[in-house]
C-alpha cells in the first residue's frame, strides 16, 4: 500500500487521507450512490482501490505532473474519484458546473488548459466536443456513463470503467511512477483549481493547496465535533468550494460517508431515505422547502392548518430557546412536546431532517424569518460566511451562540478585520495561493501579510465578537438623502414570502427605491389551481391582477418592517415591477450558484428602471432569452409598474 505520512508524521496529501482512511477505517462506508432506485455503497477500502485504479489508468493515458483535468458532471462518486486520482498523480482537478453552457466551459478550460475532461455522461460530452476546436490543449475525454455515445468517434474518448481496467492490468508497470508522484505531494502542493462564480467579470481560477484543503476540514471538523459516522448529502455543484470541502475536505480527515441523490428530480425523496447528520444548503434550498411546505398547507383540510398555525406559534415562540438549552417554562415545554409528536416531528421526516445535528447555510444572507422557521422545529440550523477565497470558512456560528443578524464568531486560525470603508478583511491558513494567470486580481485582493479583501461591508459587535454582514461592499450605498441603501437586507425580506422567488432592489443615488420581482412558479401556480384560474405561462401568470395585487401586499408589510430599522429606513420600496421572465443562469442574470449579477441586470433591463423611476404606469420591453436547447430567442410584454405604500419613519429615527 501507499505511504500515508511524511517525514514529520503528518497528513499532507488527498492521497495520504485516502490510505489513512482505507487502513483505519476500511469496511466503513465511504460513498453511497442511487442508482435505478438502489443504494450502492463502496466502503473506505474499496474506494481507494477504484481511486487507485483510476490513477495508473490516468498514467497510462500519459497524464503528466501540473495536468489540469476538467470534472464535469451530477455529483457521484465515479467523478469524487476522479479528483482524488488527479492529484495521486501530481494533476490538478478543475471541476466545473454541469448546468454552464458550452460557451462558459470554453472560457475555463481556455483559461487553465486543460489536457484531459472526465465527462459524466452524454450531455457533458457533447459540450466539450462542441468547444473542442477552441481548446488548444486539449487531448483526450474520459466518459463515465456510455448512455448514447456507442457510435461517437472513439479515436480521444475512452470509457471511464476502461481507463479502470487498464490501470489493473499494468499495475506492475505504473505503481512505481505512481508511488514517486505521491511521494513529492505536501502541504504546499496544489489540491485543486476552483473557478469563482463571476458575479462580476469573469470567473477567476481560485489555487488551493493541500493545506488550505486539510487546515480548514481538520479546524472546521473539531469547531463543530464531525464524526466519522456522520453522513451528508452531496448534491450541490462539484465546481462549487463548499461542496469540495465538504463532500471531499472534511469527508477524508472525518471518514464520513458521502451520498449521492440519483438526480436532482429525487434529490429530496434520496434526503429523506439517507437522513443526513451533517448538513449544507444555500438559502434558495431552504426558501423552496420552506414554500413547499406552506403549499402543502394550503391544501391541507381546516382542522390540520388549525393545528399548523397553532403548534407553528409555539415552536416560534419557544423552538429555538429548547433548542439552545435554554430555560423554558414547563407549559411551553409541554405544548412544544406534543407540537413535536403532531407537527415538528413528521414535518421534519418529511424534509429529511430528522436526523441533522449539524446544518449550515451560507453563500448568501438568509431571510432572519426563514433561519428561524427552521430553529423553531427544532432544527440545529446555523449560518456561516465564507469564500472560495477562504476555503470556505471564515466564520461561523458556534452552538448555543446562533443568530439570524450575525454570521458568527471567526473559526479556528481565523483573523478579522475592519478597514475604515467597512470592508472586512481576514486572514487564515485557508487563504488561496493566487488566481491562476492572474498576478494584478491577486495583489488586489491578498496583500502581502495575506490579509484578503472580502468585497463585502459589515462590523464586529462588541462584546459577542460576531460579526455583522450588510451587503457587498460594491452594492452598499446611499440614497439621493444620504441614508444607507443595502439592497439584499430588503431582498430577502421580500423572499421570505413562498410567492417571491427572486427579488432584486434599485436605489442607490436616488430619491426613493424600487424592486423587480420574480414570483415562484410553484406557488403561484398551486394558489392559481386552488382558484380555477387558468394561464399558459410564466408570464401571463405573473402579469394576472390577483397576482400583482397579492405581491403589492408583500412588498407593503416588507415596507412596515423596514420603517423600523433607523439605519435602513430610506430601503423601502416605492415602485415594483413583476418581471415577465423569471432570472436566469443561462441569461447571465445569475451566476450558476444563483446569485443576483445586479449590474448585467441593471444595462439589461434599463428601459424598465427608468420606467419605474419617470412616473410611467406601465412599460413595453422585448427582452432576449435563452432557450434550453442553447438557441436564442425574444419575449416581449407590457408590463404594469405598481406603487406600493411607504411608512413615515419616526421622527426620532429621522433625527438619528
Amino acid at each position: 500500500m501507499l505511504k500515508t505520512l511524511d517525514s514529520a508524521g503528518g497528513l499532507t496529501s488527498v492521497p495520504a487521507l485516502l490510505h489513512r482512511n482505507a487502513t483505519q477505517f476500511g469496511s466503513a462506508p465511504a460513498y453511497r450512490e442511487k442508482e435505478y432506485g438502489i443504494w450502492q455503497s463502496w466502503t473506505w477500502s474499496q474506494t481507494a482501490d477504484e481511486v487507485e485504479a483510476l490513477a495508473l489508468g490516468l498514467l497510462d493515458l500519459g497524464v503528466s505532473e501540473g495536468d489540469f483535468i476538467a470534472v464535469i458532471g451530477r455529483n457521484r462518486p465515479y467523478l469524487y474519484w476522479s479528483m482524488m486520482a488527479a492529484q495521486m498523480v501530481g494533476a490538478i482537478p478543475v471541476p466545473l458546473y454541469q448546468d454552464a453552457s458550452a460557451e462558459e466551459m470554453a472560457y475555463t478550460m481556455g483559461h487553465c488548459g486543460a489536457r484531459f475532461v472526465i465527462a459524466g455522461d452524454q450531455e457533458q460530452v457533447d459540450k466539450v466536443m462542441d468547444i473542442q476546436d477552441q481548446l488548444t490543449e486539449f487531448e483526450g475525454m474520459i466518459y463515465l456513463d456510455p448512455r448514447g455515445l456507442r457510435k461517437y468517434d472513439h479515436s480521444n474518448l475512452t470509457q471511464y470503467s476502461a481507463v479502470q481496467e487498464t490501470g489493473r492490468a499494468k499495475r506492475a508497470t505504473h505503481e512505481p511512477e505512481m508511488k514517486a508522484r505521491i511521494a513529492k505531494l505536501d502541504y504546499d502542493s496544489t489540491c485543486v483549481m476552483l473557478y469563482t462564480s463571476g458575479t462580476t467579470g469573469k470567473p477567476k481560477g481560485v489555487v488551493l493547496s493541500n493545506r488550505n484543503v486539510i487546515e480548514t476540514a481538520k479546524s472546521s471538523s473539531k469547531f463543530d465535533a464531525l464524526r466519522q459516522s456522520d453522513d451528508i448529502l452531496a448534491y450541490l455543484p462539484m465546481a462549487w468550494v463548499g461542496d469540495f470541502i465538504f463532500s471531499v475536505g472534511q469527508a477524508l480527515w472525518c471518514g464520513f460517508c458521502t451520498n449521492c441523490p440519483e438526480s436532482a428530480e429525487t434529490m429530496h425523496t434520496d434526503l429523506r431515505e439517507i437522513g443526513p447528520t451533517y448538513y449544507f444548503a444555500p438559502p434558495r434550498v431552504f426558501e423552496n422547502q420552506l414554500t413547499n411546505v406552506m403549499i402543502r398547507m394550503e391544501d391541507a383540510s381546516k382542522f390540520k392548518k388549525r393545528l399548523f398555525d397553532y403548534f407553528m406559534g409555539v415552536a416560534r415562540k419557544v423552538g429555538p430557546s429548547i433548542l439552545d438549552g435554554e430555560t423554558v417554562g414547563l407549559i411551553d415545554r409541554i405544548k412544544y412536546s406534543l407540537g413535536e409528536l403532531a407537527i415538528y416531528g413528521p414535518l421534519k421526516n418529511t424534509l429529511g431532517f430528522s436526523r441533522v445535528r449539524v446544518g449550515y447555510t451560507a453563500g448568501e444572507a438568509i431571510g432572519p424569518e426563514i433561519f428561524d422557521f427552521y430553529r423553531s422545529l427544532g432544527i440545529n440550523l446555523k449560518q456561516l460566511y465564507g469564500q472560495t477565497e477562504a476555503t470556505v470558512f471564515i466564520t461561523a456560528q458556534p452552538d448555543g451562540q446562533v443568530r439570524s443578524d450575525t454570521v458568527g464568531v471567526t473559526c479556528p486560525g481565523v483573523e478579522l478585520k475592519i478597514e475604515e470603508n467597512g470592508e472586512v478583511y481576514y486572514r487564515s491558513p485557508g487563504v488561496f495561493v493566487e488566481y491562476y494567470k492572474n498576478a494584478e486580481s491577486t495583489a488586489d485582493t491578498k496583500d502581502a501579510e495575506g490579509w484578503v479583501a472580502t468585497g463585502d461591508a459589515g462590523f464586529i459587535e462588541e462584546g459577542s465578537g460576531h460579526l455583522r454582514i450588510i451587503d457587498r461592499a460594491k452594492d452598499v450605498g446611499q440614497t439621493a438623502s444620504g441614508r444607507m441603501f443595502a439592497p439584499k437586507y430588503v431582498e430577502n425580506k421580500l423572499k421570505f414570502y413562498p410567492n417571491v422567488l427572486e427579488a432584486v432592489v434599485f436605489g442607490n443615488g436616488r430619491e426613493n427605491c424600487t424592486a423587480f420581482i420574480n414570483i415562484d412558479l410553484t406557488a403561484v401556480g398551486n394558489w392559481a389551481e386552488r382558484n380555477n384560474i387558468a394561464y399558459a405561462s410564466y408570464q401571463e401568470l405573473a402579469g394576472h391582477p390577483e397576482v400583482l395585487a397579492t405581491i403589492q401586499g408583500h412588498v407593503e408589510e416588507v415596507n412596515a418592517s423596514v420603517a423600523q430599522d433607523k439605519m435602513l429606513s430610506d430601503c423601502q420600496v416605492h415602485r415594483f415591477v413583476v418581471l415577465h421572465k423569471q432570472l436566469d443562469a443561462d441569461d447571465g442574470e445569475l451566476t450558476r450558484t444563483l446569485k443576483v449579477r445586479r449590474r448585467i441586470i441593471e444595462d439589461k433591463f434599463e428601459d424598465i428602471i427608468n420606467a419605474m423611476y419617470d412616473g410611467s404606469d406601465t412599460i413595453s420591453t422585448t427582452t432576449e432569452v435563452t432557450y434550453e436547447d442553447g438557441r436564442k430567442g425574444a419575449i416581449s410584454a407590457t408590463l404594469d409598474i405598481r406603487s406600493a405604500a411607504v411608512q413615515a419613519v419616526q421622527t426620532k429615527m429621522a433625527a438619528e
